[in-house]
């Protein structure tokens, strides 16, 4: 098996948000470049949304308040060396433009090339998990839904994508804002600040022991969504033996019995999300109002201006609400934590047939086959064949009678390696088979299949 196929799959274990996370970026990896684009557009639209508060701050203390410029805004009084105030308060309103169009046009370079990435990504790890499908033995569809194989592949990796769309997106984006804020209000107001930086820890810390209940909880509707799908892919594809033998209602309960759990574990979810939102804002206006009152003081006391009161409160709003998004984005990071464990688990499917590292290509076969005491069975301990030998020399045309499920197809299944005996040897013109490689070997033989399929 491919190494990094191997150190790709071992990577989803133990799904955490920070693995999923760094998961994620290295299926980016291959579009480095369209991610750079994006992380540099990221810093632009955040240093415009930093910026958007202070024409207000201008208009507030400098026009309104007819205080004097600060010394980096001098090159407004021009060549008379005294601004009038409306022309200072329609430099802050083109100001106020030009960071709403950068920013406008920073955001929707983000949003095209994240859609870009997010859409490869998707592709790339279809492409995987489809190539991994094709490889595995016929025991492991034995034993495996396919309703749930189809919705690891299609519903999974949707949720894989919208995570790098849209949370993976926006979490980068309030890391940047939280920290260029924290530098711009510590530069304003140091005390004001550390009261607002020292909650949002026991936040997080409160949203991390949430988010461990929700992603549980998850699961669940994940698992019944499958469980749906596998009634909804079987039923229709019996659907002439459903109506032959009048099992409509029968059907019908089964995926409404599914469907009610699926309510509700997910009105289940969505009790504790909603809990949380509340609780932010409780704490976001708390906050605000010790602001508002400490702020007031000093404005009173001419130790702070209105304006840098009024820049500080726009931040401190904007300070909480990557916490608040995080709250909102706890189900998502649930779902795409539990979706890549989907993933790894299916991944991890390590039943292949295997080839001989030295495997030969058939050539000038004339078709002498050989069992020499061959046993298998699908499930340990319920042999279906036990130590079956013959041989079936080239020209001989061979039938083989038996009650269903006596082993006929199991036999002709043996031959192109569909699936290993247990114990004995299949030989082909006096050759292991083992030793041919699958695809040589399968070349070589002809099929009529008992179920008809068209491609």
């Amino acid at each position: 098996m491919d190494p990094n196929f191997i150190k790709f799959r071992e990577k989803l274990a133990d799904v955490s948000f920070m693995r999923l996370t760094r998961w994620v970026f290295e299926l980016i990896g291959p579009y480095k470049r369209i991610g750079i684009m994006i992380l540099l557009a990221m810093v632009l639209e955040t240093a415009m949304s930093l910026a958007l508060p202070w024409p207000l701050k201008i208009i507030i203390d400098n026009v309104i308040g007819n205080r004097p410029l600060p010394d980096w805004l001098n090159w407004m009084a021009g060549e008379s060396g005294q601004p009038t105030r409306i022309n200072i308060a329609g430099w802050a309103a083109l100001a106020m433009i030009l960071f709403t169009a950068i920013g406008g046009m920073a955001t929707y370079i983000i949003s095209y090339l994240t859609e870009n990435i997010a859409q490869h990504i998707a592709l790339d790890l279809r492409k995987k998990i489809y190539h991994h499908l094709q490889r595995l033995s016929f025991s492991y569809y034995d034993t495996h839904q396919v309703g749930k194989l189809i919705s690891t592949i299609t519903t999974d990796v949707a949720t894989i994508q919208d995570f790098a769309t849209v949370t993976l997106l926006n979490v980068i984006i309030d890391l940047l804002t939280i920290l260029g804020m924290v530098f711009v209000m510590f530069s304003l107001n140091w005390d004001f600040s550390l009261i607002v930086v020292s909650i949002v820890p026991f936040l997080f810390v409160f949203l991390l022991r949430f988010r461990r209940t929700v992603k549980r909880i998850t699961h669940e509707v994940r698992q019944d969504q499958s469980e749906m799908m596998v009634i909804i892919q079987q039923g229709l594809e019996s659907i002439r033996a459903v109506n032959a033998f009048g099992r409509q209602d029968l059907e019908e309960e089964k995926l409404n019995r599914i469907g009610r759990q699926i309510v509700d574990d997910s009105l289940r979810a969505r009790r504790m999300k909603s809990m949380i939102s509340p609780l932010i804002t409780l704490v976001v206006a708390t906050c605000t109002a010790f602001v508002l009152w400490r702020g007031a003081s000093l404005v009173l006391s001419d130790m702070m201006t209105i304006g840098t009161l009024t820049v500080f409160i726009s931040y401190l709003g904007k300070f909480f609400n990557p916490v608040k998004d995080l709250a909102k984005m706890t189900g998502n990071i649930a779902q795409a934590t539990v979706a890549a464990e989907r993933i790894h688990h299916l991944l991890g499917s390590t039943d292949f047939i295997q080839e001989a590292r030295n495997a030969i290509e058939p050539s000038g076969i004339k078709g002498k086959i050989k069992f020499d005491h061959v046993s298998f069975s699908y499930r340990q301990g319920i042999p279906v064949l036990k130590d079956i030998s013959f041989e079936i020399h080239p020209g001989q045309h061979i039938g083989v009678c038996g009650p269903t499920g006596g082993g006929k197809s199991t036999m002709a299944s043996l031959i192109p390696r569909f699936y290993d005996p247990d114990v004995g040897k299949i030989f082909l013109d006096d050759i292991n088979i083992n030793s041919f490689t699958l695809s040589g070997l399968r070349n070589q033989i002809g099929y009529v299949l008992q179920d008809t399929m068209l491609f």
